[in-house]
């Protein structure tokens, strides 16, 4: 009988302790441009649709968030695979997309990330001009831009703020490539930013990324990145390894999101917002009802 109590008594406690586990408040973040406050909506909502409690903070630059999730103060957001590879792991040895994630997987094992399953939107740096424009015309590729700068063509560049910085960014491209911009060449700004820029012809060359919606609305035309040079920028769920154990059930719908996108799903989606002027909310619920994710 004492031993059948004890039992009870831990099944009891075992019980309770994962419903107060599955009680706590999930820490979405995201960073601060429209996909990812797009990814971050769309975890939201569909975590709560889950019956997770959760709490939204997005808004936040790249190395702000990286740091909150390995500080323990956001359990889960939407990362890169090319920003963890570089930018927080200082690998610069060119690995291609598959290789790229297991290794982010594996290095950030190591400081308690858990990368869930990576989704096929690649949304790797690059660069564009106007379909047309008598300065960039004959800019196709990197190593067009790269001869431009070198012969003194007195190109503007917009970028937004890490871009300059980064070693995935100019220093490695400019090292690349084998050219050097200066102050007077670029134009830094937020990162949305660079798309109207460019549109309006403040600029000659605007930093964009791949999955962006409004290089096809625009009629932008991106630059070949001819030495592969940009490493691949896979969209993948991170969580916190102690929260995804505290809350197993997390992985299933994170990894069935992930499963719903690709490139041509995150710029009809990035452009719903940034074009067509549709809200961040309604973009999220209308693309997790319509797959059936809600």
């Amino acid at each position: 009988m004492r031993s059948l109590t004890k039992i009870l008594a831990a099944a009891f406690i075992a019980v309770f302790a994962g419903a107060s586990a599955q009680a706590e408040t999930i820490v979405v973040g995201g960073k601060n441009f429209t996909e990812q406050l797009l990814l971050a909506e769309m975890t939201a909502q569909l975590l709560e649709a889950n019956g997770f409690d959760v709490e939204k903070r997005d808004g936040m630059g790249s190395q702000v968030v990286r740091d909150a999730q390995v500080n323990g103060q956001v359990d889960v957001y939407w990362e890169y695979t090319g920003t963890s590879l570089v930018t927080y792991n200082k690998i610069t040895e060119r690995m291609n997309a598959k290789d790229t994630y297991e290794k982010v997987k594996e290095l950030d094992a190591k400081i308690g990330l858990t990368w869930l399953n990576p989704s096929d939107a690649n949304d790797t740096y690059a660069l564009a001009v106007q379909a047309s424009n008598p300065k960039t015309d004959s800019l196709k590729t990197l190593s067009d831009l790269a001869a431009a700068y070198n012969n003194d063509k007195g190109l503007v560049m917009a970028v937004n703020a890490e871009f300059p910085k980064r070693p995935d960014g100019l220093p490695g491209l400019e090292k690349a490539y084998g050219f050097e911009t200066t102050r007077a060449d670029l134009k830094a700004m937020d990162s949305g930013l660079t798309y109207q820029a460019l549109k309006e012809g403040q600029v000659d060359i605007a930093l964009v990324f791949a999955t962006d919606g409004r290089i096809k609305a625009f009629d932008f035309r991106v630059l070949k990145d001819d030495k592969e040079f940009f490493p691949n920028y896979a969209i993948v769920p991170v969580v916190r390894t102690d929260t995804l154990e505290a809350n197993p059930g997390l992985a299933e719908p994170l990894n069935n999101l992930s499963a719903k996108l690709t490139d041509a799903v995150m710029q009809k989606l990035n452009a719903e917002v940034d074009v067509d002027k549709k809200s961040i909310e309604d973009v999220a619920h209308d693309f997790l009802s319509n797959n059936g994710l809600v």
